[in-house]
């Protein structure tokens, strides 16, 4: 089993700060049981759990003479896995080369993003379809798990941080040649739906296996249903760059949560999202089609000051990024432990809850599930250490820490 009761031959005590290292004594091919944490499983949370990694997967019982490590008063948790993000640590996946959108990526798995998909924003479309095979490249190593274009198949009227220069209309040859350019790693695309070629668009998407995402879209609530009914499974950060919820033209926002189809991103990072919307699309979403997204730009784990979003110049100021000119909000400087910690600290959802959001129903929609996004035997050996106050102290991939917890000297298991 993932996780079950402790045995009282553990030793106790684990403690101390998260910090980076490649090898590790608690690492290593004889196996690794952590025991006594509170476990966070598809099932629910376990007290006294354990996890038992065995190479690069969680597995069902300890291999012989596998190390045992107690964590009690600890946390387990699965990787995060993250759908939409721009960038972090200084680099953008929108114009990075491949080492500095490795930076990217790997600041944010010292945050517990074990999963996570290299969004772009609106640029020139060959810009763009050659930004797309420099990640497919990255993707086809394991880095990343795929491509999401944010644009230019958007609105004028809720542009964002995007170029209104660059808009253009979703016709379904453009979205076609950025698809093709992703060499089968395009895993989603967002479009304003109601623009011409919308609904081909979204037609043409779901037969590709690519999720359509609603986003950055001025839709009536008819329009929005229409495009859910041709396939459009994601809500591009719910409410913003969206018509708000009226009571006469609910707009897209009321199609969206409504419908059982379709999962809708959220911005938890306090600047994004009013705490009573966040309880309203967990209220008429239910914990199985939310999904948390940072939607981080290039600041994420880098710091306030002057970075470019695409073409467009953005001004960090206290963790906040906003245009230069004009002042609208330019992605975020979220990190998805910040996130989670958010959610259960501030917003007060229950953990498991907040989890689903962070890692298995992402995982759900990139079709990656048997794979990533829960503590169950034969999965990936992805998985969070955190404190009793929901700090992140610990991060596996693929079996490897990539974030070192301080651990007590590790015992062979009998």
């Amino acid at each position: 089993m993932a996780a079950n009761e402790r045995k009282d031959s553990a030793p106790s005590g684990a403690r101390g700060t998260a910090r980076p290292a490649p090898a590790h004594p608690h690492s290593g091919t004889r196996g690794l049981v952590l025991d006594g944490a509170r476990v966070v499983l598809p099932t629910g949370v376990v007290d006294k759990g354990q996890v038992v990694v065995d190479g690069t997967r969680i597995a069902a019982t300890a291999p012989e003479n596998a190390q045992v490590v107690d964590v009690t008063g600890h946390w387990l948790l699965p990787g995060f896995v993250d759908i939409h993000n721009h960038g972090g640590g200084g680099a953008s996946f929108s114009s990075g080369t491949a080492e500095q959108i490795l930076t990217g990526v790997r600041t944010h798995r010292a945050h517990g993003t074990t999963t996570l998909v290299a969004s772009t924003v609106t640029d020139d479309m060959d810009v763009l379809a050659r930004q797309a095979g420099l990640l497919s490249e990255l993707a086809e190593q394991g880095e990343i798990a795929g491509v999401h274009f944010e644009g230019p198949f958007i609105s004028p009227c809720r542009k964002g941080a995007h170029s209104e220069a660059l808009l253009r209309d979703p016709d379904p040859a453009a979205v076609r040649k950025l698809v093709d350019a992703a060499r089968g790693h395009a895993v989603m695309v967002t479009l304003a739906t109601e623009l011409p070629g919308g609904i081909e668009s979204v037609r043409l998407l779901a037969e590709h296996g690519v999720i359509a995402a609603v986003g950055h879209t001025d839709a009536s609530y008819e329009q929005t249903l229409e495009a859910i009914d041709a396939g459009a499974t994601v809500a591009t950060h719910l409410f913003n760059a969206m018509p708000p919820l009226g009571h006469r033209a609910p707009g897209p926002i009321a199609a969206l949560l409504e419908d059982e189809r379709v999962t809708v991103e959220l911005i938890n990072d306090g600047t994004h999202l009013h705490p009573a919307a966040l309880q309203l699309a967990f209220h008429h979403a239910g914990p199985d089609r939310v999904a948390f997204i940072t939607d981080a730009m290039d600041a994420a784990g880098s710091g306030d000051g002057r970075y470019l979003l695409g073409p467009l110049e953005v001004e960090v100021t206290d963790g906040v990024a906003r245009l230069v000119e004009g002042g609208s909000i330019a992605g975020s400087t979220l990190t998805l432990d910040r996130a989670l910690r958010r959610a259960v600290t501030v917003d007060r959802l229950p953990v498991e809850h907040a989890v689903a959001a962070l890692s298995a129903n992402p995982a759900r929609l990139l079709g990656r599930y048997d794979r990533v996004g829960s503590l169950e035997p034969g999965k990936d050996a992805d998985l969070l250490v955190l404190d009793a106050d929901f700090t992140l102290k610990g991060v596996m991939r693929q079996g490897e820490w990539v974030v070192v917890p301080e651990l007590p000297p590790a015992a062979d298991a009998h």
